[in-house]
């Protein structure tokens, strides 16, 4: 095979050829009437369709071509006793790659494919470089990725993914709007972010001399929403963590966060039930669906355990009866890295217990198959959420797991601005003795909690996990049209 050079040039010297003829190799507009999957429904009948040409072939006085757009793709009959000489001779200037309009009937080859028998054509946009014709040399999933044009083209899986995603995004909205929430829109660039335990994109804005943040979560916004008199609000948007990436994170990802006045975290739960049993039927027809081997029925109500029982069950551990030193042990024998976030109590030592059950947890996750609520996490694990009314040593939040993957967090947000402000100060002991991820301190969000916030159930669920899940892919990337990468050299 020759070189993509030289294909380029061959190419570069019709393209050269083509304008000295006086036409125009890039049009500025066309005047298509049909798509093909309409012209495929069309014979007898005179269409004018456009797309681009994915097959040639010559056979003397009669050249065949496949033409596709989004919709389809479709055989064209290009015969000289049907074009002029010169209309005919000028098919030579085209290659595979190009877009084209075609005006012509419908109508059927020998062999029985339907054909459009051109009546007329014009050249559309001329390509410079040759299509891969096949995967070979095109496998390379960071190439796929980077030319994700070129895998879309391809590859009609990748295209089909694209869309169920958009599906998928739109009947989350058609179902939060028809429940009463107002979708709404945040800031991305904050002076202050918050909401998570992540370490965030910095960047400088010149006109104000401060430096902003990529946000890292809406949270403080949209709760500020929710005490300005807003009942249900929803935002669905990028966020951004300054992360590593994996099978399941991409440091820009798209988040669904909502907010619902009047409700706590159970109330929350039930909402996700309803959320994705919706959803899956609206966009699939059924609320059943395969991931692996493995099949999901969302009209089933979903699984509830508490993390210590989950450690229980799962993995035999109980943790209220180790010591602390006895859970560094369990840590250190499972291989888990140990974030050594300080506790809320503002104690900078290192270790904080409820952070390290949470740690342990770690090793559950990939037995959490079917959809299921993990819920009362240690207190030490979030400052902007209740404590439990059963028991102070915990806090009301929950996160949904699908496939061993979690794919959410919810709480029974914290609305008590005194206690809020002694989480945000230990938080800031926490930063000092060296926690990167420790929340900052917010002054205007607790005088907008001064003036009252009501009780409030909130929930975060990562839109590229729930796509993942409801395709049944097992890489974020699949379903991120462009996913982050690292530099070419």
């Amino acid at each position: 095979m020759e070189p993509i050079e030289n294909l380029r040039k061959i190419r570069l010297g019709k393209l050269s050829k083509i304008k000295k003829a006086g036409i125009n190799p890039f049009p500025a507009k066309f005047d298509r009437q049909n798509t093909i999957a309409e012209a495929l429904k069309s014979q007898g009948k005179e269409v004018t369709i456009a797309g681009r040409l994915v097959g040639l072939r010559t056979h003397g006085k009669l050249t065949f071509a496949d033409l596709v757009d989004q919709s389809g793709k479709i055989q064209i009959a290009f015969q000289e006793n049907r074009l002029s000489q010169k209309e005919y001779s000028f098919l030579d200037n085209l290659d595979i790659g190009d877009f084209v309009g075609v005006t012509g009937e419908v109508g059927q080859t020998q062999a029985g494919e339907t054909t459009i028998f051109a009546k007329n054509y014009v050249l559309l946009a001329k390509s410079l470089r040759p299509l891969p014709s096949t995967w070979y040399g095109f496998k390379d999933v960071e190439t796929r990725y980077r030319k994700r044009y070129l895998d879309l083209l391809l590859n009609e899986d990748v295209k089909k993914l694209a869309v169920l995603r958009s599906k998928i995004v739109s009947s989350i909205r058609k179902f939060l709007d028809s429940r009463g929430f107002c979708e709404v829109e945040t800031p991305i660039l904050q002076p202050i972010y918050g909401g998570a335990a992540a370490f965030p994109f910095k960047t400088n804005y010149r006109v104000l001399k401060n430096d902003f943040y990529l946000r890292i979560s809406d949270e403080l916004y949209l709760k500020r929403l929710i005490i300005g008199g807003f009942e249900k609000v929803y935002e669905i948007g990028k966020d951004f963590r300054n992360e590593g990436m994996d099978r399941t994170h991409n440091p820009e990802f798209t988040m669904l966060e909502l907010y619902q006045a009047y409700a706590d975290y159970q109330d929350i739960m039930v909402l996700v039930e309803e959320l994705f049993k919706n959803v899956t039927k609206d966009v699939l027809g059924t609320t059943k669906i395969k991931f692996g081997d493995q099949t999901f029925d969302f009209s089933k109500p979903w699984q509830r355990i508490s993390m210590k029982d989950g450690l229980k069950k799962f993995a035999k551990i109980e943790v209220d009866k180790l010591s602390d030193n006895q859970l560094k042990e369990e840590i250190k024998k499972h291989n888990l890295v140990y974030e050594g976030q300080p506790s809320l109590t503002g104690v900078a030592a290192g270790f904080s217990r409820g952070v390290a059950i949470a740690t342990l947890f770690e090793i559950v996750e990939p037995q959490l198959i079917q959809p299921t609520f993990v819920a009362d996490f240690p207190k030490e694990t979030t400052a902007l959420c209740k404590l439990h009314r059963q028991d102070p040593t915990l806090i009301e939040r929950f996160e949904p797991y699908i496939a061993g993957m979690e794919i959410g967090n919810a709480y029974s947000e914290l609305n008590d601005p005194l206690v809020q402000k002694e989480f945000f100060q230990a938080q800031q002991k926490a930063k000092k003795s060296g926690d990167e991820e420790a929340h900052p301190m917010d002054e205007d969000f607790l005088e907008a909690q001064e003036y009252g916030m009501p009780p409030t159930g909130g929930l975060g669920l990562g839109v590229d996990r729930i796509v993942m899940v409801l395709s049944g892919t097992k890489s974020i990337r699949e379903v991120i049209l462009f996913p982050t990468l690292r530099l070419e050299k």
